[in-house]
């Protein structure tokens, strides 16, 4: 299940995508625009920034900017930078792996193959979908 973390996180991203390209975007706009709490924005900016996904500038004309062109930044890497799993079960991720509290061992779970499969089938479409590809909110500042 998405995150309000990967959530507001998307919506900062596409934010971003709809402006002019090198035109930086401070976060109380960002805030506003996409009814994203500031304290909370602020966090998801660092860890974009920390993955690589996003680029700040500090003082007067300051901001920030992405990384590289929207049609280059996939959908999951945004997700996943944010900490957010792409699967509806723990046994089912191939990085956070563990094992339900309720399953004797995930070899003989019979749910987990099937989450399994709907975990690279939303990989394989958050993997396929840039920013580019999600599209314009209508709310693009100068």
């Amino acid at each position: 299940m998405l995150t309000n973390k990967g959530k507001y996180g998307l919506k900062a991203m596409a934010y971003l995508a709809s402006l002019r390209p090198g035109y930086l975007a401070l976060v109380g706009d960002i805030a506003a625009a996409e009814t994203i709490p500031t304290g909370y924005l602020r966090l998801i900016l660092t860890e974009l920034k920390t993955a690589g996904l996003v680029h700040s500038r500090k003082g007067p004309g300051g901001g920030f900017v992405l990384a590289k062109p929207a049609s280059d930044t996939k959908v999951g890497d945004i997700i996943r930078a944010l900490g957010g799993p792409l699967t509806a079960i723990a046994c089912a991720s191939p990085i956070y792996s563990r094992c339900c509290p309720d399953c004797p061992s995930e070899k003989e779970c019979r749910v987990r193959a099937l989450m399994l499969e709907v975990r690279e089938a939303v990989a394989s479409v958050l993997d396929q979908q840039s920013l580019a590809d999600i599209g314009p909110t209508g709310k693009k500042a100068a």
